[in-house]
């Protein structure tokens, strides 16, 4: 186990009351968060969304990406749903933290695509560690999940790592002139499932 369960809270937002869960890595102290949304208990696989942390696109609403649109979807999807898990993912940058992530935004004002520009600072196109996430499912108790994601990778590391996912749940929003082509990129480089089928 790699993190530990150090710290909750309520937390009320626009969809409802949430407790947060604060974990921390034991070998680094890095913090990450649950978002626990209604009774996560019993047989039934709980809906359940791993999200990476952006700060431009959760924050500053960034159009580059589509990472805001993904969080308020996400958070609308368990709030219906009226039970689910939004793990928030502290691995800036798919995992190369802020300020490499605004050189690599340089880069790509430049002409570079979001996998070029990781890849001339030196970082593969995905340095995140999703066995955390597993981790965290594990510590609240959660082995069978329906994942919101487009990544296919999510789901084989978490299943690799002992997380039963039963369904993926395709979340396709926030395409717009200023993100077509990272989300292209990420189609065809990084193996993103970005249309509804599941």
């Amino acid at each position: 186990m790699q993190l530990k369960r150090v710290a909750e809270a309520k937390l009320p937002t626009p969809w409802g009351d949430f407790l947060m869960v604060g974990f921390e890595e034991i070998a680094t102290g890095q913090d990450h968060l649950g978002l626990i949304y209604g009774d996560i208990s019993g047989p039934e696989p709980v809906l359940a969304r791993i999200h990476s942390e952006c700060l431009t696109g959760d924050a500053l609403f960034s159009l580059r990406c589509d990472c805001g649109f993904q969080l308020e979807a996400s958070l609308t999807h368990i709030a219906e749903e009226g039970r689910g898990i939004l793990l928030y993912h502290r691995q800036e940058g798919r995992g190369i933290g802020l300020l490499n992530k605004i050189r690599a935004y340089a880069l790509q004002d430049k002409g570079a695509d979001t996998v070029e520009a990781n890849h001339e600072l030196g970082f593969a196109a995905d340095e995140r560690d999703f066995t955390l996430c597993a981790d965290m499912f594990k510590l609240l108790g959660i082995d069978a999940i329906r994942l919101l994601t487009n990544n296919p990778q999510k789901v084989e590391i978490l299943a690799e790592a002992g997380i039963n996912i039963i369904e993926r749940v395709p979340i396709i929003v926030g395409r717009n002139p200023e993100n077509a082509r990272y989300l292209d990129t990420k189609a065809s480089k990084m193996g993103h499932l970005l249309d509804d089928t599941h």
